[in-house]
């Protein structure tokens, strides 16, 4: 039942009435819509309900939906044209940095295909910045580094606190390099996937270690100024740490050189 009593049409489900009232309601319907649509309840090429029929869904205006749909289109969920209606596009139109849609997507992945590809990228751009800070990185960065990798080697038994200094290691590397777009998309990846159970994986004092040993030999090689020893050793540590941390779902083969 709608909050209105009646039965939504067909093609719709009702969403439960909310237990506070949103802030923002345009927001709260685009979060809902965005999970709709990669959830696949409407699904590629379907045209979203009519207006009225997603008013009486949401229990909201129109004015409301049509805030929400037009944010869908900026993500490239859907296609509005006049006449024809709302359709939703492919996944291969999506915009996959968007939060909505990322976060949407992950939890809808068991295979752990798009975590897959989210390390693959992360792993391009931070093997090229660990090689750029390898030539470009003063003493001071490199007692930074030495000293995070000590103090980690600290706290192997504190998982939380751990992974904290885990973040400021890489952060402090992408800085060195220089480049500010590519820490900016790591970083924006990272924060949408971060608390999501597929991505944080496995944990515990021996993976710690052993992921310690990865940052140690990256922060060596940017010690000595090798560049390409640098990119080799970040690229190894974050294939390393992911292959851990999936477990056994999906193909590790998409992680391959």
């Amino acid at each position: 039942m709608t909050a209105t009593g009646r039965q939504p049409q067909q093609g719709t489900s009702a969403t439960p009435e909310w237990t506070r009232r949103p802030a923002s309601l345009a927001a709260a319907v685009t979060a809902e819509l965005v999970q709709r649509i990669v959830r696949r309840s409407y699904p590629t090429g379907m045209t979203l309900p009519p207006e009225p029929v997603l008013c009486e869904t949401f229990s909201v205006s129109r004015t409301v939906i049509r805030e929400a749909v037009k944010v869908l289109q900026e993500k490239g969920l859907v296609t509005v044209r006049q006449g024809s209606g709302t359709t939703v596009n492919p996944p291969v139109q999506w915009n996959m940095l968007d939060e909505l849609v990322l976060v949407a997507t992950i939890a809808e992945d068991e295979s752990l295909a798009v975590l897959d590809d989210l390390v693959v990228t992360r792993r391009l751009l931070e093997s090229d910045m660990a090689q750029v800070a390898a030539r470009t990185a003063g003493r001071d960065t490199v007692e930074r580094l030495r000293a995070l990798v000590d103090r980690m080697d600290e706290l192997v038994d504190d998982v939380a606190a751990y992974e904290e200094h885990d973040r400021i290691f890489h952060d402090a590397i992408m800085l060195a390099s220089g480049n500010r777009i590519a820490r900016g998309v790591v970083r924006s990846l990272q924060s949408q996937a971060i608390n999501t159970a597929g991505y944080r994986g496995e944990s515990g004092r021996e993976l710690c270690e052993a992921s310690n040993a990865g940052h140690r030999r990256v922060c060596e090689r940017i010690a000595a100024q090798d560049a390409a020893g640098a990119a080799d050793a970040m690229f190894t540590h974050i294939t390393d740490a992911w292959l851990v941390r999936r477990g056994e779902a999906g193909d590790p083969g998409r992680l391959k050189r």
